[in-house]
């Protein structure tokens, strides 16, 4: 995480810029906050988030709400004070990546998140490795627990756990609440449900669907989900990724490690954003993604691979697309209007998600001389089941 300024921005303590104002209204959002005070992490997060998404997009209104967010001051380190930042307050999340995030997530995402991707820039898009059987098991008929790669690795005891059960609910996760993807559509906390231990996030036709941060992050360590997405209106991606502590996307990077926008649901992709221009590795998978699958990512010093049901499916040992800094697990379900109607809406279910350190046990990792571990294809090699590309986008 980046140092704060030495002194605290102006902004913080006066009131909203009118450009910013300007800005966020295009999106629908209205500024309810008071500057100063906790609250007003939610706009600053959306703000932030919103000029991250907005990277390499160069659409008019794209190019123009970037304009009225430079003009406010969002890229400069004192508008987002340290109080907002991941786990200082209980503001709205990043995202990313595709949504934002804020995402989106990036994707996705983002505030994710955040990301499922972030909006594509004009980077490249380089070759991991994608390895494994198709559509790897079809996790438990029920919730369930289904294969994890936590148990088939040895990866020990999580550090955090969320199972959304009625009495802890979305405690220690940062709900989302601003405007949506790249500026489309919105945020609602109230997108957002939970019922016998299960949560879902639900997308309308207007393009109102929600994301969520579990902050502090981590640099380096394991990340482990269990997710069922239905078949939803081709608009909406369902998203699983990390997204910077730093808020500082794309220099920060984001790691897509589960984004479906296929609106059947039966291929998901993986995005690694990296670098100044958000340049890309990806790798696509084919797997029916109606049914429960365990979705985990492993990231260590020298290598990153994506799992599902406890198989590696996708990996890369090119360390200089790694992200620099502590990362943050991001769940969003969001909004792409460019990839066709919303009507019908979507969903995404989550029964549980786990986080463990890089010390807590085996690991499928690279050894220090950058090899690649038993069982994935190395860095420009692929396997039935996951395709490695090189020249896609994310979407």
């Amino acid at each position: 995480m980046f140092a704060p300024p030495a002194a605290a921005s102006p902004l913080v303590n006066d009131a909203v810029p009118a450009e910013l104002a300007a800005a966020l209204s295009l999106t629908g959002f209205s500024l309810a906050a008071t500057p100063g005070t906790d609250a007003s992490c939610t706009w600053r997060l959306s703000a932030v988030r919103l000029y991250q998404e907005l990277t390499g997009i160069n659409n008019p209104r794209a190019v123009q709400l970037r304009a009225l967010l430079a003009d406010s001051g969002v890229d400069q380190p004192g508008f987002l004070p340290d109080q907002c930042r991941s786990g200082s307050t209980g503001a709205a999340g990043s995202g990313a990546g595709t949504a934002g995030s804020p995402g989106n997530r990036s994707s996705g995402s983002s505030p994710s998140g955040p990301s499922g991707p972030s909006a594509a820039g004009p980077g490249s898009v380089g070759a991991g490795s994608s390895s494994g059987p198709t559509g790897p098991g079809t996790g438990s008929s029920s919730t369930g627990s289904g294969t994890t790669a936590a148990e088939t690795l040895g990866w020990g005891t999580p550090d955090r756990t969320s199972d959304f059960t009625t009495g802890a609910g979305t405690n220690g996760w940062s709900l989302y609440d601003g405007p949506g993807h790249a500026g489309n559509g919105r945020r609602s906390p109230s997108a957002v449900s939970l019922l016998n231990g299960l949560l879902t996030i639900s997308g309308d036709s207007g393009g109102t669907s929600e994301g969520m941060a579990w902050t502090p992050g981590q640099k380096y360590g394991r990340w482990e989900a269990r997710v069922k997405s239905p078949a939803s209106a081709a608009a909406y991606h369902s998203l699983l990724l990390l997204w910077p502590d730093a808020e500082n996307f794309p220099v920060g990077g984001e790691i897509d490690f589960m984004e479906i926008g296929d609106p059947t649901r039966q291929k998901t992709d993986m995005f690694l954003h990296y670098g100044a221009d958000n340049s890309q590795l990806h790798g696509q998978l084919q797997i029916d993604a109606t049914q429960w699958h365990n979705w985990a990512l492993e990231w260590t010093p020298n290598k990153i691979t994506a799992f599902v049901d406890g198989k590696p499916w996708w990996s890369t040992t090119d360390t200089f697309t790694f992200p620099p800094g502590p990362m943050h697990l991001c769940i969003q379900l969001d909004y792409f209007p460019g990839d066709g109607s919303a009507a019908g809406g979507g969903q995404e279910h989550v029964a549980w998600v786990k986080q463990y350190p890089l010390n807590s046990g085996g690991s499928s990792g690279s050894s220090s001389n950058g090899n690649s571990a038993p069982g994935s294809a190395g860095p420009s090699g692929s396997s039935p089941g996951g395709s490695a590309s090189s020249g896609s986008s994310a979407s």
